[in-house]
């Protein structure tokens, strides 16, 4: 017959994403303790309103409740509900019986307290995001100043294009980080607090504890979305809020993860080409088989993050537009993994990105060699327009130089010197108007091939700078060293 059934202990498992990737500062806000402390912030907040707005509560119930709100006992929580099977009502026992009173929780449902709880930590972690988003860009504008006057080999598909600076490609990157920090910025600025509405949203069990007084409700309601840092509260909701909200912030924040997992590609991109590194630190291993490689594993892993990002998009999306009547808890599971998760991925990605931009380091000799390499072709632009003012139809001059950079693009591929040969080919067609000496001078002019890139980095930096003053020491922040 069957043995004696062993029970095996269930086994802590960490968050990867939150003990290996994150900040510490993004990990407290989302760990279990401070969402009881939060919790209890919340329970005073209202319990003090409560005594204020005429509820008959002693003073030494509000003092006993504030001595004991750091005393967070998870186990002795836990314990609680597995009798209740409710985590609110094992939350209120546990606070209640640390202070010796039955006073919180008056007139209030479980989602007046986790629903907001849950934003005022959705709320911090934005503001969290943005003080590391000022360290990004004022980074990323240190190095489009430190590479202002490099010249590089501009590519669109991949492919040589025209001349650009690596000044300006740092530049377009924080262009785009600068697009993120304002959607945060505008998120933060517009975000509102669901407020005290009760189990279905028509705050009847405050109304009765106020015995009918309206008005007292909406000060109630007040008072508490200010002391949380709330300037907006929703009119009309169920008992939840809208979770198109949820959307929004986890949209915010992969749109924010786009500007980083380009920085990202840029960095292994121009690595793989061996004209930049990511940084490679004495004692590091880039490969256990290949003793040579020196991998660009940070900016790697910034893309994984983006992916992780994008899969909690997905989850967020799902639970938009899904709710039935005035409230259901078919989203729960899901928000237990999304909203905490998808700041952590996020902020992992800023702390490697930041590594990433702090190790970065450019190979100025395998620069000027690819751009000698391909000049000539990115100089067709320019000597399209001086056949054209020469007097060739524009169609013509197009048709004549683009079968010579295609002949010496396949013969640098094709052919056994490697050499490109774009120069001589124009030189001698009779049908272009384009000597060695008018050639030569639009080759030498490195800066007409540029054109207005300085202009755009210093306009970059002028935005970054706002910026930074805006955000005291946010801009100086540096990342703890990462695995």
């Amino acid at each position: 017959g069957r043995g004696r059934e062993v029970t095996i202990p269930k086994p802590t498992v960490v968050n990867g994403l939150a003990t290996r990737y994150a900040s510490a500062e993004i990990a407290v806000i989302w760990s279990a303790q401070n969402k009881v402390v939060l919790e209890r912030e919340l329970w005073l907040a209202v319990l003090e309103a409560q005594k204020d707005l005429g509820i008959e509560i002693d003073d030494d119930a509000v003092a006993a409740y504030r001595s004991v709100i750091a005393d967070v006992d998870l186990d002795s929580i836990d314990r609680r509900e597995r009798v209740t099977k409710h985590d609110v009502k094992a939350r209120i026992e546990e606070f209640s019986s640390l202070a010796g009173y039955q006073h919180i929780h008056k007139g209030l449902t479980s989602r007046d307290l986790t629903e907001n709880v849950e934003q005022l930590q959705i709320k911090r972690s934005l503001a969290l995001t943005q003080e590391r988003l000022v360290a990004v860009i004022a980074r990323l504008a240190e190095l489009a100043v430190q590479y202002q006057d490099t010249s590089i080999t501009g590519r669109s598909h991949n492919v040589p294009a025209q001349m650009t600076t690596l000044g300006k490609r740092f530049a377009n990157l924080g262009q785009e980080t600068l697009l993120a920090y304002q959607r945060i910025e505008d998120l933060l600025t517009k975000y509102p607090l669901r407020g005290l509405k009760g189990p279905v949203g028509t705050q009847q069990d405050l109304l009765d504890l106020f015995e009918g007084d309206a008005g007292k409700v909406g000060e109630l309601e007040e008072r508490v979305a200010g002391q949380l840092g709330f300037s907006e509260t929703l009119g009309a909701v169920g008992q939840i809020y809208p979770r198109s909200l949820d959307l929004d912030v986890v949209s915010a924040l992969t749109q924010t993860a786009s500007p980083l997992g380009n920085i990202a590609l840029q960095v292994r991109l121009m690595a793989g080409l061996d004209l930049a590194t990511e940084g490679f630190v004495e004692g590091q291993v880039g490969s256990s088989a290949m003793p040579h490689k020196m991998n660009t594993r940070s900016a790697e892993r910034v893309n994984g993050f983006v992916s992780i990002l994008r899969g909690h998009l997905t989850m967020a999306a799902s639970i938009s537009g899904d709710q039935w009547n005035e409230g259901d808890v078919s989203c729960s599971v899901v928000r237990r993994v999304v909203l905490p998760d998808a700041f952590f991925a996020l902020d992992g990605a800023i702390e490697t990105t930041l590594t990433v931009l702090e190790g970065f380091g450019s190979y100025d000799n395998v620069i000027d060699r690819e751009l000698d390499r391909y000049l000539p072709f990115l100089a067709t632009t320019r000597l399209l327009m001086a056949a054209i003012k020469a007097g060739v139809g524009r169609e013509e001059a197009h048709e004549l130089i683009k079968k010579h950079a295609v002949a010496a693009a396949l013969e640098i591929r094709e052919g056994t010197s490697g050499e490109n040969d774009l120069v001589e080919r124009l030189i001698n067609d009779p049908l272009l108007p384009l000597n060695k000496e008018v050639i030569s001078d639009v080759l030498l002019d490195h800066e007409a091939f540029v054109g207005l890139a300085d202009a755009q980095v210093k306009e970059f930096v002028a935005s970054a700078t706002k910026i930074n003053s805006e955000h005291p020491g946010a801009g100086s922040y540096r990342p703890s060293p990462i695995l």
